[in-house]
């Protein structure tokens, strides 16, 4: 890996975070700007920044083409739709973005405008608030220019740092130039949140969400580590490296920054977030059950649920979630998520899949198989048609 690939990696991680008019769906595209207006574009300044951006435009044709980017128009649209609400039309045109089919919070914007957004943000947010938080948290970071600007810091001061390991000065003086650097990245943290949280007010969202991102990722950390037998990490900082603020501190400055700002209660847009959501949360959870993370598995289905949305495949991952885990009672448990949603009358065919699967673990073999029948049945082009046939019992 080249020096600046290594730094627009390291970029990418730093700068993480962690009804409109019609947009571009394709995904990547950039939004039209109104006509008769043109966007303010971004452009390298000099021979080091050219370097760089040739580097970023070098590793977004490999994004374009990725098997992981999600090419869902509505999807795409209507997070587009909520980045353009929060920072204007013409601010908006200067972002490519896509969304990236993986499971883990984050989201990442590089100085040539290209944004990325987790799935697995995706899952966590809970409303348009929410996500509108971190989209302008994005967005700041390019209009900031805070990649570059750390960038040129890096650059500057690994250089320094190398001189002085070459002339014997010692690694203790290295390490001091690093900690400016990472230092200096979370003061470019505080920007972003606190100037995003205007852009937040400005579009009438309810400012007091973005503290609320940060209170579901600590309470999730605290339910994967109680699941786990260990001790929470909310309040991990990174040591030297880190590069945020820690995030009981963001906490508490968002919440005081929202009480500051005008429009407070606003708009949280929970019943679209929903709806535009749908189609992907089920998609979304399996990926998320496949971390084997019980804890955070378990604490993300229960907020999801308190947020309004329950259908047939929140007891379908509830049932998957205690069927994979499968420890004393998890069997019987699973059996029932399963059994609920079919009693309610839900006709996901992967409920009786389920239910049949866990059932075999059971020792009830009848029940299982058929359950597994109904399900081949329900589905009979499934992709794991052969394996089900055969623990069904075939054709007997």
């Amino acid at each position: 890996m080249s020096f600046a690939k290594l730094l627009l990696a390291t970029a990418a991680l730093l700068t993480a975070a962690q009804p409109v008019a019609a947009q571009a769906a394709v995904p990547g595209e950039a939004a039209p700007a109104p006509p008769g207006s043109a966007p303010d574009l971004y452009r390298p300044q000099d021979k080091l920044e050219e370097g760089l951006w040739m580097e970023m435009e070098d590793a977004e044709r490999g994004l374009k083409t990725s098997q992981l980017i999600i090419r869902d128009p509505a999807l795409n649209q209507y997070v587009r739709g909520v980045l353009c609400r929060t920072v204007g039309q013409v601010q908006c045109a200067n972002i490519r973005l896509y969304l990236v089919r993986t499971p883990n919070f984050n989201a990442a914007t590089a100085p040539n405008g290209a944004m990325q957004v987790w799935s697995g943000l995706l899952l966590r947010v809970q409303n348009e608030a929410q996500l509108s938080a971190v989209l302008a948290h994005e967005y700041v970071h390019f209009e900031k220019r805070h990649s570059l600007t750390l960038y040129r810091e890096a650059k500057s001061k690994s250089a320094a740092a190398a001189w002085l390991a070459f002339t014997g000065i010692g690694l203790i003086a290295s390490f001091g130039l690093l900690g400016s650097i990472f230092k200096f990245s979370r003061e470019q943290e505080r920007e972003a949140d606190l100037v995003g949280l205007q852009k937040l007010a400005a579009a009438g969202y309810d400012t007091r969400e973005a503290a609320v991102i940060w209170e579901q990722l600590r309470e999730e950390m605290d339910a994967t580590a109680a699941a786990r037998g260990t001790k929470s990490r909310k309040d991990k900082t990174g040591g030297l490296y880190a590069t945020h603020p820690p995030s009981a501190e963001r906490v508490a400055y968002l919440r005081q920054a929202a009480q500051e700002l005008p429009g407070v209660p606003g708009e949280t847009g929970g019943q679209r977030y929903r709806a535009a959501m749908a189609a992907w949360w089920p998609v979304f959870v399996d990926d998320q059950l496949k971390m084997n993370d019980f804890g955070a598995s378990a604490f993300l289905l229960a907020s999801i649920a308190k947020s309004g949305e329950h259908s047939s495949w929140i007891d379908y991952a509830n049932g998957e979630l205690y069927r994979r885990r499968a420890l004393a009672g998890d069997l019987d448990q699973a059996d029932r998520a399963y059994s609920t949603a079919i009693a309610g009358g839900d006709d996901l065919p992967e409920l009786w899949r389920g239910r049949g699967l866990a059932r075999l673990k059971l020792g009830e073999a009848a029940e299982g198989r058929a359950d597994l029948k109904e399900y081949l049945a329900r589905s009979p082009n499934a992709g794991d048609r052969d394996v089900i046939m055969l623990m069904s019992g075939g054709n007997e």
